[in-house]
């Protein structure tokens, strides 16, 4: 479909506000600073975060990261530690922390609607006293992404009840091709489609750790 002629774009803050109407009271007042005990709580049985990044010219980046629940190590009420994994190696997101250090944060909790966001400012790190604490299946991170908060609140559900995620009845995994199916048709790789099924089969599982 091709992009219309006439598109009536936002120009100004003023505008969006306008559009939008005032920012609800309780959603004016809900950041902090520093953790709350209800923040490490969520922290501790939160399995899956996602890292917003962006480089020294603003292209932008988000990378998953997930571990056993509590994989994020909470060093103090306005530091965070969480943990490299192996991976694919391409290291957008450090990459663009190397350049920009702000970092957006989203942690997750299966089942429940609303998510914990943080935001701040992050460095990487080689090696800290606190890697042994972040061991998981003998695997001790290669690196790990300290970040200091700058803006922590809890984000509504409304987003997630309107896109009912979390109810098993409206999935439909298989309405889309294999991943290794999905990788042979984008990707420009000699592997056949075989090979591709046999690297993302049973496996795959037993080398999330292998460094």
């Amino acid at each position: 479909m091709p992009l219309p002629t006439e598109l009536a774009e936002i120009g100004s803050a003023e505008e969006l506000r306008a559009l939008l109407g005032e920012v609800n009271p309780r959603a004016a007042v809900k950041e902090r600073i520093r953790l709350h005990p209800r923040d490490r709580e969520w922290l501790a049985h939160s399995p899956l975060c996602l890292i917003a990044t962006s480089d020294a010219a603003g292209n932008c980046d988000v990378s998953p990261k997930g571990d056993p629940a509590g994989f994020t190590l909470v060093l103090d009420d306005t530091t965070l530690a969480i943990p490299e994994r192996p991976g694919n190696r391409r290291a957008d997101g450090f990459h663009n922390i190397l350049g920009n250090p702000h970092v957006g944060l989203i942690y997750l909790i299966p089942g429940r609607k609303e998510t914990l966001r943080i935001n701040g400012r992050a460095r990487l790190l080689r090696d800290a006293p606190f890697f042994d604490d972040m061991v998981v299946k003998g695997h001790r991170p290669a690196l790990a992404l300290l970040v200091e908060i700058e803006q922590i609140f809890f984000h509504c559900p409304k987003a997630f009840m309107r896109s009912e995620v979390w109810r098993p009845e409206t999935w439909n995994p298989d309405a889309l091709p294999s991943h290794a199916r999905i990788s042979k048709d984008v990707l420009p790789t000699e592997e056949s489609l075989e090979e591709l099924e046999h690297y993302y089969g049973p496996g795959y599982a037993k080398r999330l750790y292998a460094g």
